[in-house]
């Protein structure tokens, strides 16, 4: 015998899905249609118009003065960068091939840096000969990119990225603080400083990161607050003016049952009172915030479609043809210290309450493929489509495609 459903409120992403005739809608698409106009499932479908909406309410709380950049390795895909390049200040990448996404765009190549602590030797020259800001994550990798910019015959744009002495609390990945693979220490930086003013490099700033996935606004400011401090102190050491900062970002998103959305109007309230110290102590600078996760987690959603149905001493499995080879994330192995389900729903049944509880599972023969574990959920049948939401960022990018050697998913823009 089946257990019942534990009676909880709908997650906030799927009590705010639109819906029509029981069917979620995925832009103005109803979601069987989707698939059967895709040909096959799973796959992963992105909401223009959700991205839209994100840009615009991050433009209404942000000030005019502060940059807004997109880091694509959140989501790679090209149609998702290409709408993007209209919609934000610049582009951060962290790999070649994110490069030349980038650079496929309109986007100004002078806005796209180039930020991650294992940029091979290849990667640098072809960084340098793109004329894009190159974020220095080390002495050594400062001296490499002097050679390679002697080599060319070039004075590339650099800017330091610095592992501050802080680090952004209460965050799903930390990023600065301690011990880091990621920049250069701050208590080194102003020697790291000396060295490249005596280096034939375009010094332009600092790229200043400590967390991801908050959704605290006291705690986001705080940071903030610290990284404008660190700023103004190593800008004293620095061989010339500052003329941009890269603040990072750490907006997230609400993927688990008890998570809130961030507030953004503190958020954009202190940044505002940032910007104005900036503008005194540093007046060329560039003010960026880079956000990755939070300009796309949401407008994501990752389509399975049920292959089987069946019991096992009392717990009911839905079986379907996706799975954590698709969708790490979902499945609680990328970052999670203890699993917990994203949202998810039966896209061809949203009118319909819940009155089982159910495990949903991927096709792979291992036990760590579960999508979701024990939800609540309607009856569903073969051939039904389940939806995880939020999966926006970190998806298909993110996971072991080739395991077990099942397809790969389609991704569409709708």
């Amino acid at each position: 015998m089946t257990s019942a459903p534990e009676t909880l409120p709908p997650h906030p992403a799927i009590a705010a899905a639109r819906v029509a005739d029981g069917e979620l809608l995925i832009g103005d698409v109803p979601v069987t249609r989707l698939a059967a106009q895709i040909g096959r499932t799973p796959f992963y479908a992105y909401d223009r118009a959700r991205l839209d909406a994100r840009i615009a309410e991050l433009r209404r709380h942000l000030p005019e003065s502060i940059h807004l950049n997109y880091a694509i390795k959140a989501n790679p895909i090209p149609a998702v960068v290409q709408h993007l390049a209209r919609l934000v200040d610049g582009f951060d990448v962290a790999s070649a091939r994110e490069m030349q996404v980038a650079l496929d765009t309109p986007m100004p190549r002078a806005r796209v840096s180039f930020a991650g602590p294992g940029k091979t030797r290849d990667e640098l020259a072809r960084a340098v000969a793109a004329g894009i800001v190159i974020a220095l994550e080390s002495e050594g990798q400062m001296r490499l990119v002097a050679d390679l910019a002697a080599e060319q015959g070039l004075r590339p744009a650099v800017a330091v990225r610095v592992n501050p002495d802080f680090e952004l609390k209460s965050s799903g990945m930390r990023m600065g603080g301690g011990s880091q693979q990621f920049g250069v220490d701050a208590e080194r930086v102003p020697q790291m400083l000396g060295e490249l003013g005596r280096l034939d490099l375009d010094f332009i700033g600092f790229h200043i990161f400590a967390g991801s996935q908050n959704l605290d606004a006291d705690i986001l400011c705080d940071v903030q607050r610290k990284t404008v401090d660190l700023a103004i102190a190593l800008a004293r050491h620095a061989p010339a003016p500052v003329r941009h900062l890269n603040m990072g970002g750490g907006f997230g998103i609400p993927y688990f049952p008890k998570d809130r959305p961030l507030d953004l109007a503190p958020v954009g309230d202190n940044l505002a009172t940032l910007a104005e110290r900036i503008a005194a102590e540093m007046p060329q600078a560039r003010t960026i915030v880079e956000l990755g996760r939070y300009i796309v987690g949401e407008a994501g959603f990752y389509v399975a479609r049920i292959i089987d149905r069946k019991e096992s001493r009392g717990q009911v499995f839905l079986v379907t043809d996706g799975g954590l080879h698709h969708h790490l994330a979902a499945s609680g192995n990328f970052g999670q210290v203890i699993r917990r389900n994203y949202p998810v729903a039966i896209a061809n049944r949203m009118d319909t309450a819940p009155c089982e509880t159910a495990s949903v599972v991927g096709c792979l023969c291992t036990p760590l493929d579960l999508l979701a574990g024990k939800v609540a959920l309607p009856r569903a049948e073969v051939g039904d489509l389940v939806v995880v939401f939020q999966s926006g960022a970190y998806g298909l990018s993110a996971s072991p495609t080739a395991f077990l050697g099942h397809p790969e998913p389609a991704e569409v823009m709708v």
